[in-house]
């Protein structure tokens, strides 16, 4: 039996002796390896945080202790080492283990974590929720360089150091390094910063010195004076600033060290920040030499990285290409990423035009506030983020593009099912917020046709916010360029018929499109005659259009890929009503609970979205009707 297969939990990883530690960290990187070429997931930065893993469930009981992580796509050994290395055969699968912190699946998921940048506060709710409840353990928290660009993150800081809860905060910088080293004495502060008898001293003299209180005022004017003559001498970083006690740098993929330094870490009981550097892919070389590709990737060739099945083209690509071209017609086009340039396709455009190209980090509040200000001044912004990060940005949505009626356009990626990655990143509620937004225009292309032009008429055509949403992946049947269809667009909304019939109308928009085709021929077969009517536009309602589309027919049938509440169901039901009271109108969308992890034909059939669903949703109305 290897070693792995002996771990479940803190009591097994105790028992293991340096070597077998070792053994265990080369075992966890062939599993992960091995698995995730047959299921997909995030790779690289699993595989850089194997030691630091190995060392975090050595020193603490994550079945008590709280082990925050920012983002939770690193938490896949953590997992290993929990006890579900037989779910693994199942990862991000329908009904299977999902690929992100889940406290339903295990107690020692100690939070959901699929958006970055807000650990910190997490952890923090945490210490205080311990204090105040007279509790006793502790609270981790692992935090990447990448979710550290995120205003929210120094937020949380700032408030950690004065709280003075005791926390340990994890800094994995794996591409960037936050606290640069400069020369040799910054190196030798590094190296002191980590010595583990340093670090005793410092330990000891405190407790020493907290017995009353008269010794705890000697140690508060000492500390205040070491901490001045440290500031003036030595180079210092924004965690020192900010009243933490910086650790490090230190090599995260040294398990030993790492014990060392988090057991001294757990002892000074107050807020410790340490700094460690990883090397993204660690251990497989196709990862290390590419760990961008490798961050999520799909079912792979274990031997060579190759990955398995056919490239086609997708809705990202599509727009990548599209802004390359506008871009040369119009100097004044600039794109924004908030550190997805290559999710969105945004790094097309950044090749060809790196002067109008912005990553500005994992800040969607930040990005959508300058792509205003850069409207305000006479620029086109093309901001490209996912619609689950979107949601960050509401209020700046509003506040700095809406209000003033700005060119601003949104190019709304990943929107409705994404699949594997769950129910953090499932973009199933934009159309509901950006609808609310006075004067904001919102596209549903359902081909990549269809959406280079509506790309190409937002840049060139429109002079207010727009919005594009289009999905993970690309075509999924139709395609309007093979379809021999003319189907332009106005500020008044239009609507597509794709075909006739007399019994009901199926209403929808969008790449739902395909299912409800598929419906629709299902029916037919069953004797129900289908119109097909899609909406090229959610905002504005094409309602007059639509009403007169729907005739004498009487009943529709709304259907369409957002959760209860957050589409245009409820809206278009009321305004219709009040042009055909006699008609009969029903919706069908994804409910109201948060949509699970699978593949797009799963979750369909699960949440009644596929063809056949539909069909049988529409032939019961039917039947209940009469």
């Amino acid at each position: 039996m290897s070693i792995l297969e002996r771990i479940n939990g803190h009591e097994d990883m105790l028992a293991l002796n340096k070597d077998e530690r070792e053994e265990l960290c080369r075992e966890i990187r062939s599993f992960l390896v091995d698995s995730i070429s047959k299921t997909g997931g995030h790779l690289a930065s699993n595989l850089g945080v194997v030691e630091l893993s190995v060392a975090i469930e050595t020193v603490y009981n994550t079945n008590v202790d709280r082990l925050v992580f920012d983002v939770g796509h690193q938490s896949y050994v953590h997992k290993l080492l929990t006890g579900r290395q037989a779910d693994f055969s199942g990862l991000r699968q329908y009904g299977g283990m999902a690929g992100f912190p889940k406290p339903s699946e295990s107690i020692t998921d100690a939070f959901v974590a699929g958006h970055a940048s807000s650990s910190v506060s997490i952890a923090l709710g945490m210490a205080r929720a311990r204090t105040l409840m007279g509790e006793k353990y502790d609270v981790i928290t692992v935090i990447g360089d990448g979710a550290a660009t995120g205003g929210m993150c120094y937020e949380g800081l700032n408030d950690a150091a004065v709280s003075k809860e005791p926390i340990v905060i994890i800094l994995n910088d794996n591409e960037m390094s936050i606290a640069p080293n400069v020369g040799g004495f910054a190196q030798h502060l590094a190296r002191l910063r980590t010595k583990k008898s340093y670090l005793g001293m410092k330990l000891r003299y405190k407790n020493k010195m907290s017995r009353n209180k008269l010794t705890r005022g000697i140690y508060r004017i000492t500390r205040n004076i070491k901490e001045r003559l440290k500031r003036m001498l030595l180079p210092t970083t924004i965690f020192d600033n900010m009243g933490l006690t910086y650790l490090g740098p230190v090599d995260g993929n040294d398990t030993e060290k790492m014990i060392s330094l988090l057991r001294l870490a757990k002892e000074m009981k107050e807020p410790v920040l340490i700094h460690v550097h990883t090397t993204k892919g660690k251990g497989y070389a196709p990862a290390e030499k590419n760990p961008s590709r490798f961050h999520g990737i799909g079912k792979f060739e274990p031997a060579t990285g190759a990955s398995i099945g056919q490239k086609t083209p997708t809705f990202s690509g599509s727009f990548g290409e599209t802004m390359v071209s506008l871009g040369a017609e119009n100097p004044k086009l600039c794109a924004i990423t908030a550190a997805m340039p290559e999710g969105t396709a945004v790094n097309k455009f950044m090749a060809a035009y790196p002067e109008r190209t912005f990553d500005v980090g994992i800040a969607e509040e930040h990005a959508m506030s300058m792509a205003g200000g850069l409207a305000k001044q006479g620029m086109i912004p093309v901001i490209a983020l996912y619609s689950t990060f979107l949601q960050r940005s509401f209020d700046m949505i509003l506040q700095d593009i809406a209000m003033l009626h700005l060119h601003v356009v949104i190019a709304v990626d990943r929107a409705g099912l994404v699949g594997e990655d769950g129910e953090t990143h499932h973009g199933v509620f934009d159309v509901g917020f950006l609808r609310q937004a006075p004067g904001m225009t919102v596209l549903c292309p359902a081909s990549l046709a269809e959406q280079q032009d509506m790309l190409k008429w937002a840049v060139r055509v429109y002079d207010g916010p727009v919005a594009i949403r289009y999905p993970r992946g690309g075509n999924r049947g139709y395609d309007a360029s093979a379809w021999q269809e003319t189907c332009s667009i106005s500020e008044d909304g239009l609507l597509a018929t794709h075909r006739s019939g007399g019994d009901v109308v199926l209403v929808t928009y969008g790449v739902m499109l395909n299912n409800v085709l598929e419906a629709a021929d299902l029916l037919q077969e069953k004797g129900i005659s289908a119109a097909v009517v899609r909406l090229l536009t959610v905002a504005p309602l094409p309602v007059d259009a639509l009403a007169e589309a729907v005739g004498s027919t009487g009943h529709v049938v709304i259907i369409e890929e957002t959760c209860t509440g957050s589409g245009i169901k409820e809206e278009l039901a009321w305004e219709l009503e009040q042009r055909l009271p006699e008609c009969r109108i029903d919706g069908i969308d994804l409910g109201k609970q948060f949509i699970t992890h699978g593949d797009l034909k799963s979750l369909y059939k699960h949440y009644g979205l596929d063809g056949k669903s539909i069909a049988d949703f529409v032939e019961e109305a039917r039947r209940v009707e009469k």
